[in-house]
């Protein structure tokens, strides 16, 4: 496969045309000046490592372009080790996922607009209901189209978001059953403090789903699916795992908090290159970078990567990355496509030269949680915030399809 062909597959998250399925021999990174190297493998392993935890079955979240990491080749590696569902945030990832021959489960956990409900039944995606008028419009569509449409109820047990209240949760599901044209599969909830363990709500939110649960089961009215875990529930709410967890975080091998890390055996799958771009020598009293704010003091050996905040580098100050083994300041301001380095420690530093933005090179790392900390955000939204025009490339236990 041609480099402009992985490109293409990339950028439009669809299989090239006439080559279905994912290959894993994409790592040849002579043709890139900055890449995402990401481990499908590693994507695999957290997969198992869940399952493990939770003898549950495995939503995969897939959402925001699989936090970054590609969707498509990140629900192939997920369903391959196991995962019997995959979870986004809008109906048009669904449909992306359909086009590129993935069949498992999908279930769409946001809005998704009435108009689009006859292709959500055409390609088999269950959308979430969670509010009477919209369920009617779902309804409406559905018998049009002389089919039924597969959902899962959210419930509102303290997120505050989407989501029917807790307390009405049984008369809207009386309700629902009565209106036809929709096929309730599973009931699910969202926890809003899972990732701070010490804090009590979540127990409370559990409480109150095994409440709504209790109530539904003693009328007959219990979906056959329940589940509320997301990834930091996974590893610290056991009474959250029911007979499906939905993890994001954790299959990237991502912490989801500082509180709440991950246990041993998770692997981070994602790593972000660049190569020095130029290597220079400036004198004294020598201005880097717009205005001028870091200036030379003495001779000094300057370096540039040809990457910026166009690519979510963010443009903060006192930056690191690696190189040969090393933490190299990045000086200046970060631009849009380019950004400076101070190149004295390391002599022997020349163009072409591999550079570590994110990730381990050697004994060193960058984690995407450092990042975050140093950014005055998360890891969510480091990964999340990796530029599409970034090439991501896939490696992976084989050179095959998976």
């Amino acid at each position: 496969m041609s480099i402009g062909k992985i490109l293409e597959y990339q950028m439009t998250l669809t299989c090239p045309e006439g080559e279905p399925g994912l290959y894993y021999c994409f790592m040849d990174t002579n043709g890139y000046s900055t890449w995402l190297e990401i481990d499908l493998s590693a994507i695999q392993n957290n997969v198992r490592r869940l399952q493990q935890i939770t003898r549950s079955e495995v939503m995969a979240v897939v959402k925001a372009n699989g936090y970054g990491h590609g969707a498509i080749p990140v629900a192939q590696a997920a369903v391959k080790a196991g995962a019997t569902w995959c979870g986004v945030g809008r109906l048009e990832e669904a449909l992306a996922l359909r086009q590129a021959g993935l069949d498992c489960e999908i279930l769409v956990m946001g809005y998704t607009p009435p108009p689009a409900i006859p292709e959500a039944i055409a390609q088999n995606i269950t959308v979430t209901v969670y509010d009477q008028e919209q369920a009617e419009q779902y309804a409406s569509q559905a018998r049009e189209a002389h089919r039924r449409l597969r959902t899962h109820v959210k419930i509102d047990t303290g997120m505050g978001r989407l989501g029917v209240m807790a307390q009405a949760a049984l008369d809207y599901m009386r309700w629902l059953n009565r209106l036809g044209g929709l096929q309730i599969e599973g009931i699910f909830t969202h926890f809003a403090r899972a990732d701070e363990p010490r804090v009590s709500l979540t127990t409370r939110q559990i409480e109150r789903f095994l409440a709504v649960l209790d109530q539904l089961r003693a009328e007959g009215l219990c979906p056959p699916m329940v589940h509320a875990a997301n990834s930091a529930a996974a590893i610290y709410f056991q009474d959250a795992y029911f007979n499906l967890v939905r993890s994001g975080i954790a299959i990237y091998g991502l912490d989801p908090s500082p509180e709440a890390g991950l246990p041993s055996g998770f692997l981070p799958a994602l790593t972000w290159k660049a190569r020095l771009t130029s290597v220079k020598t400036f004198p004294p009293g020598h201005g880097i970078s717009y205005g001028s704010i870091y200036t030379t003091q003495k001779t000094e050996r300057i370096g540039t990567i040809p990457v910026g905040y166009a690519d979510g580098f963010r443009r903060v100050n006192q930056q690191q990355v690696l190189l040969f083994e090393q933490r190299v300041a990045v000086i200046g301001r970060v631009c849009m496509d380019q950004c400076a380095l101070q190149l004295d420690a390391i002599p022997q530093a020349h163009i072409g030269d591999e550079v570590v933005l994110l990730g381990q090179q050697g004994n060193e790392q960058i984690s995407a949680e450092e990042l975050g900390a140093r950014w005055g955000t998360v890891n969510y939204e480091v990964v999340c915030g990796l530029a599409n025009r970034l090439p991501r490339l896939y490696s992976g236990p084989e050179n095959s399809r998976l």
